[in-house]
């Protein structure tokens, strides 16, 4: 998912996303420690995923804070 994808995604939205994709994670980090997966990077990837979608959520947190005041 390209930023700009991420970026039209409601709040709602993005935390479903989050949770989805954090619950992907711990599925192939435990399938991971049971059999080699064979595409370990996917983990990586996923992470970074959580990241991104946590950091737009936090950055539109931030711009509403600042509209209230």
């Amino acid at each position: 998912m390209k930023n700009v994808e991420i970026r039209e995604l409601t709040a709602k939205e993005l935390n479903e996303r989050i949770d989805t994709e954090k619950g992907n994670l711990v599925r192939m980090k435990i399938n991971h420690t049971v059999s080699a997966l064979d595409h370990p990077h996917h983990i990586r990837d996923t992470r970074r995923m959580v990241a991104q979608l946590k950091t737009e959520l936090r950055k539109r947190q931030e711009t509403d804070n600042k509209k209230i005041q």
